[in-house]
């Protein structure tokens, strides 16, 4: 018998392919998940602008503005009382007279004449300082309660009153016939016989201050004279009542 020798198997490379084979199919494609859609962020959740800072930091500024001014304020007005000492201007009734004094018993009832002068001294005892007097709305009675009666008004030009000046102003109204009851015609007829009439002067001004020749502010006034009787004021100068931030 003959001997048959085996041949050896050779071995495939790696990576070989048959070519009598059918290739593999290929392998599936990765499907691609849709992209989602960002999602909006609600407005409370957004990040808010940083408004309280700058609000702080105004309402500071503000604060210090204010606070510094009060102080400037403050200081101000004391050095202006330390270097001035301001004082209020007086005022008194130097005189009053009743020329004319007529009461007529008429068919249609009394009637009053007369005019009436008044004379009110005016004092300003600064030193340093000027008071300055703008028109002065001046009326004046005679009589007391319900006997008060009206003997006219008029009015005074304004006026400067230097420091340490003292200024006499004349007053003088005028009524003619003004109608009056009887009885209160008698009565006024006699207190004026007596001399113990009440008279009566009331004034509406606004007096301002001057220093260094700088006009500073008109404050209105209200003056009152009088409410005393004609005997009285022959020997007295009755001071006048002022009231500021009145009219």
């Amino acid at each position: 018998m003959a001997d048959y020798q085996m041949k050896p198997v050779l071995q495939k490379p790696p990576g070989y392919r048959d070519p009598n084979m059918s290739s593999p199919p290929p392998p599936p494609p990765i499907s691609q998940q849709p992209m989602r859609k960002a999602v909006p962020m609600p407005t409370s959740y957004r990040p808010k602008k940083k408004r309280r800072s700058c609000c702080r930091f105004c309402c500071c500024c503000i604060c210090i503005t204010l606070v510094l001014f009060i102080f400037l304020l403050l200081v101000g007005t004391a050095v202006f009382y330390l270097w001035f000492d301001p004082k209020l201007p007086t005022f008194s009734l130097a005189s009053f007279r009743l020329d004319g004094f007529k009461l007529a018993d008429d068919p249609d009832g009394a009637s009053l004449s007369a005019t009436a002068v008044a004379r009110v001294e005016m004092k300003n005892p600064n030193s340093k300082l000027v008071f300055y007097y703008g028109n002065t709305d001046v009326e004046m009675s005679v009589g007391s309660g319900n006997d008060e009666t009206g003997m006219g008004e008029t009015t005074v030009n304004g006026f400067r009153q230097g420091p340490k000046n003292s200024t006499s102003v004349k007053v003088e109204t005028t009524v003619k016939n003004q109608l009056v009851e009887r009885g209160l015609a008698k009565r006024l007829a006699a207190k004026f016989q007596s001399k113990d009439l009440v008279i009566n002067v009331v004034a509406k001004t606004k007096v301002g201050l001057g220093v260094g020749g700088i006009k500073i502010g008109m404050l209105a006034v209200n003056l009152r004279c009088g409410g005393v009787s004609l005997n009285k004021l022959d020997t007295d100068s009755p001071q006048c009542t002022l009231n500021t931030l009145k009219w």
